[in-house]
């Protein structure tokens, strides 16, 4: 039994200006949390307590399939090199150097240090399959840190690593890490849904994230409330409505027409009396392409085309042409690629690459314009454009394909489904990824198959942020008075609150209560404090624990009140009886979560 009065539990009334979401808010004045520096954070009594239950869970589960390893957060520039990635992770990468001058960095994650163990250590197909894993504390340099423990520099992960024989193997291991997953949300207490997403720097064949819906998040989500059908914007999809082409003009060829001023696709669409629908809308980017073999990185010119109602999606565009990063083109590059200015940009006349990010410039066309007639397209020149123009017959491309943003409404892809598309906000709190044999083969991983043959296994990698259960929970349950947290995450299970500790019949009989309801297995704090009861409500309130008991004066005749957080409902309850009605309510609770594992 932990007494109130003994502890740092440092709770606040206001809020930090600079606080944007709830879980930040609330993580600081319930005194879980405290800044250090930007994207830095320490973790106090109650958040330790809280975070440390989410690992127990976490290692609970992952012992069913997989051995718990403990690696360095400081690593050598060499390992990271063998892979590709002493570069390609960027300015993301922190970086330092020892008293000999040797490059060293701090792990952002660690495919290259489990890669190199499976290198050196593993030699036959008998000693495959293996998931190993670690609960470790990671390291990016985050150019924007904000929304307290939700983009930081220094976090919790659990990451692990499956190495497999064949693509049956990985595809196994890959379904372990799926179900345990589920396990550990649900248990979290967490209503998440697992969608299909971009796999980013890490590379791969597929992945999927797990997340949980709040305005508190970063990534879009779309989502088909019909067949459950959900996706990452970044690789989500949709089928589009027919749209209705437009009737050519004079003899169907393109035809410059002057249109001074419209350099919006509003003022386009106004202007011809048309949908945005018909108006191919162009947006010019600079693609770094990452130099091989201690080369330089080179920019090349990337011109997409998509519909005027669309939107690029840099992630999809980025996957399509191979680049490692994009930006906007400057002036003096649009007049170089397109000769011609931003607003007035178009297709016809372009002379695309071959080939992505080569010399000259790549021209990638969004597949919902394959198979268009008679659009409208900017002329390469100020205050005109084209009429009629014909994808395929009136101009060419170096690619095709998918690089826009479902929206809003859109048709649900899946076969046969009725739905429509939902757009919400969303927090990533895991993410699992078939990596195939990227770093394997990079670092020279092998092993000797059924025949004697020397072959790369393939691998997997799963990521879990501890921190992101705790501020996930938090923002999918607060309201204005502070959070609750399910029991099996929540730093006290129980908090017995002595209206009037200064009455030694009210000190005893919470003292006893307390004793009592430890000696069931539950968690619980007592407020002992010399504070006015309103005090320490509001306290208990805020500070995520899911039931609070007050002792006050229907003690004399028996009675206590019991305070379900999540409801903000109260019930008298006889001394005799709260403790056996606690467990039940825990217990129900837990039934409830484990429905979704």
């Amino acid at each position: 039994m932990q007494r109130w009065s003994k502890l740092f539990i440092p709770t606040l009334r206001e809020a930090p200006a600079d606080a944007e979401v709830a879980s930040h808010r609330f993580l600081v004045r319930s005194g879980y949390i405290r800044q250090l520096g930007a994207g830095i954070y320490s973790y106090l009594f109650l958040g330790q307590r809280a975070l440390n239950k989410i690992i127990g869970i976490v290692r609970e589960e992952m012992d069913q399939i997989g051995q718990e390893f403990f690696l360095p957060a400081l690593n050598p520039r060499e390992v990271w090199e063998q892979s590709g990635r002493w570069t390609g992770m960027g300015d993301n990468m922190f970086r330092l150097k020892d008293r000999k001058g040797a490059d060293l960095c701090l792990g952002m994650t660690h495919e290259e240090i489990m890669t190199s163990i499976a290198r050196n250590e593993l030699r036959s197909y008998k000693q495959l399959p293996q998931i190993w894993y670690q609960i470790q504390t990671k390291f990016r340099d985050e150019p924007r840190p904000k929304s307290g423990l939700l983009r930081v520099r220094q976090f919790t992960m659990k990451d692990s690593y499956s190495f497999d024989i064949d693509k049956a193997g990985l595809d196994k291991s890959f379904d372990l890490h799926d179900a345990v997953y589920r396990k550990i949300f649900s248990r979290c207490g967490l209503k998440f849904v697992a969608v299909e997403a971009d796999s980013g720097s890490m590379g791969g064949s597929q992945s999927q994230e797990f997340m949980v819906y709040t305005d508190a998040g970063e990534d879009l989500i779309a989502s088909c409330p019909v067949c459950g059908y959900a996706a990452n914007l970044e690789k989500g999809t949709s089928l589009l409505e027919p749209v209705v082409e437009m009737e050519p003009t004079g003899d169907g060829t393109p035809e410059l027409v002057h249109t001074p001023g419209c350099g919006a696709i509003a003022d386009v669409a106004e202007f011809f009396k048309i949908s945005p629908a018909s108006d191919i809308k162009c947006v010019a980017y600079m693609a770094m392409k990452r130099g091989a073999a201690g080369k330089p990185d080179t920019w090349h010119g990337v011109a997409a085309f998509l519909r005027g109602d669309h939107q690029v999606n840099e992630t999809k565009l980025l996957g399509a042409v191979g680049g490692a990063d994009l930006r906007t083109m400057q002036a003096e590059e649009l007049a170089q690629y397109f000769n011609g200015p931003a607003g007035f940009l178009g297709p016809v006349g372009l002379k695309p690459n071959a080939k992505p990010l080569e010399d000259g410039l790549t021209v990638v066309v969004d597949t919902s314009l394959e198979g268009r007639k008679n659009l409208v397209a900017g002329a390469n020149q100020l205050d005109y454009h084209l009429h009629n123009v014909t994808p395929g017959r009136d101009f060419t491309w170096t690619l095709a394909a998918d690089i826009r943003s479902v929206n809003e409404g859109e048709n649900c892809p899946q076969p046969g489904c009725a739905g429509k598309l939902v757009v919400g906000k969303a927090v990533e709190i895991g993410h699992i990824f078939k990596l195939g044999y990227k770093y394997s083969e990079a670092m020279g991983a092998r092993v000797l198959d059924v025949n004697g043959k020397e072959i790369t296994p393939i691998m997997g990698s799963y990521g879990i942020g501890i921190e992101r259960i705790l501020t996930a929970a938090i923002e999918q349950s607060n309201d204005k008075n502070g959070f609750w947290l399910p029991a099996s995450i929540a730093p006290f299970t129980v908090v017995v609150s002595v209206t009037n500790i200064a009455d030694a019949a009210l000190a005893e009989a919470g003292k006893k209560l307390a004793e009592e309801l430890e000696a069931a297995g539950l968690d619980v704090l007592l407020d002992d404090r010399d504070e006015r009861a309103g005090v320490k409500f509001k306290d208990a309130d805020l500070v995520g624990i899911p039931y609070r008991i007050n002792v006050g004066k229907k003690a004399a005749d028996g009675l206590v009140e019991l305070v379900t957080r999540a409801t903000s409902s109260s019930v008298d309850v006889a001394l005799g009886a709260v403790v056996a009605l606690v467990k039940e309510r825990v217990a129900e609770d837990a039934l409830l979560t484990s429905v979704g594992a």
